[in-house]
């Protein structure tokens, strides 16, 4: 599986649609980021992309997880983020009732 790698610069629209064309035809897509500016890209990006699935009443699931990457013979702490689609029922479209 290829891993969709997020920086800083990242665009968040283009890195959105990688991960919905991805979601939509294999199921399971992993975005991987290093520092706060490119977890926050991709972030950003996974959220937008929730959007272009939620059209084909597709949901996701997010598992976040530490993994330690190898660059340049350093070893380094990068955030892998699992994203999985699901089914959206029609119930979780609807908004609940306020009491």
């Amino acid at each position: 599986m290829k891993i969709i790698k997020v920086s800083t610069n990242s665009r968040t629209a283009a890195v959105a649609g990688a991960i919905a064309a991805i979601l939509r035809e294999q199921k399971l897509a992993e975005v991987q980021s290093i520092g706060a500016g490119a977890v926050n890209q991709a972030i950003k990006s996974i959220i937008i992309a929730k959007s272009y699935l939620a059209k084909n009443d597709l949901g996701i699931v997010l598992v976040p997880e530490f993994v330690d990457v190898d660059i340049d013979g350093k070893t380094r702490t990068a955030i892998k983020l699992t994203i999985m689609t699901q089914p959206v029922l029609q119930e979780q479209n609807s908004a609940l009732p306020v009491e």
